[in-house]
């Protein structure tokens, strides 16, 4: 056998080391999960995704020497197989299948399978096994992009019963996800429950991506720009309205002509820029006129009117009072307030 090898290396002209520093033998990337390949099996893991709850029962990386056998078994969860190294074969149901690096499979609830390693050759497997359970009318979404997520969780899991039967390429790098995830609890970051539960749905969607096609996809709703970028401009107006403001100003904040901004406050808020601005103003002023004793310059002042004589006859016109008078008028009711609370 020590013959053969020297007889190897004699007609090559290569030694071992020079084949590793020519690249022909490939680092394995999951060579750090081997050190410990059951870590992420002790978290107790579970999380919401949409209208599930997704138990993380294992998630490890397996190691099989030559001729091992796992015999015929069956689980009620999903187990989601990939083959990052070596090669074997696949049993599912009555239908046998080979196996080699890059490839993975899944046995769905109660798929009865067999696997085994290559005679000759070991083979590793990254084992994801999920109990996936409908969380019921519980799981209503509630907003914020609840609708959303839930219904690409309700895609991806339909999408897993679709699967077909039989190995495939991973494709879309699923099994990246494993790393991600041991990567994470090594290092135990900010946000480590969070960065695990992504790992997770990354290493789902990415699988669920061999059935990939946009027939009856949940797609992300578009904005009604226009309604957009009216309420983007009266929240910048709303932040910025003790400053001084123009509609140039304001246009070129949200990204749009002075033009189409100024159609927009007639389209979306029946109304003119200048009017909105002087409305959101004096809006705020009454609210300090009543809340504070601070002297009326001193409020007009702080809410953009640079001029404090410029803020008496445009608070006339809109109230019909002056804005000492509007202060007498409701001093009491504020009071009379103040005081139930």
């Amino acid at each position: 056998m020590q013959a053969d090898h020297r007889d190897h290396r004699e007609s090559t002209g290569k030694k071992p080391a020079d084949r590793k520093a020519t690249g022909s033998a490939s680092p394995f990337p999951y060579a750090r999960m081997a050190e410990r390949q059951d870590a992420l099996d002790r978290l107790e893991l579970q999380f919401r995704w949409g209208g599930y709850g997704i138990r993380v029962l294992r998630c490890h990386l397996a190691s099989f020497p030559p001729g091992h056998i796992i015999n015929f078994h069956k689980h009620s969860e999903y187990e989601f197989h990939y083959i990052p190294k070596g090669k074997g074969k696949v049993i599912l149901v009555d239908q046998a299948y080979d196996l080699h690096e890059g490839m993975f499979y899944l046995t769905g609830p109660d798929l009865v399978h067999y696997q085994e390693s290559d005679p000759e050759d070991p083979m590793y497997e990254l084992c994801l096994h999920l109990d996936i359970v409908p969380l019921g009318a519980d799981a209503e979404p509630s907003g914020w992009g609840d609708e959303l997520e839930a219904a690409e969780a309700s895609d991806c899991i339909a999408a897993l019963e679709r699967i077909p039967l039989g190995p495939a390429v991973d494709r879309f790098h699923a099994m990246n996800g494993f790393l991600e995830a041991y990567r994470v609890l090594e290092e135990q970051p900010i946000g480590f429950y969070t960065l695990l539960k992504q790992a997770i749905v990354q290493i789902m969607l990415r699988t669920v991506r061999v059935l990939d096609g946009a027939d009856g996809r949940t797609g992300i709703p578009e904005r009604d720009m226009s309604f957009h970028r009216y309420r983007m401009a009266t929240q910048y107006i709303q932040d910025n309205e003790s400053m001084p403001l123009s509609l140039e100003q304001v246009a070129e904040a949200i990204g749009i002509s002075s033009r189409q901004l100024q159609r927009i406050f007639r389209s979306e808020g029946r109304t003119t820029f200048r009017d909105y601005l002087e409305h959101t103003r004096l809006t705020a002023i009454c609210s300090d006129l009543l809340l504070t004793d601070k002297a009326i310059e001193e409020i007009a002042i702080s809410h953009g009117y640079a001029n404090p004589n410029y803020l008496y006859p445009v608070f006339k016109s809109k109230y019909e009072v002056t804005p000492s008078a509007y202060r007498k008028m409701h001093a009491g009711e504020h009071a009379a307030a103040s005081h139930s609370k």
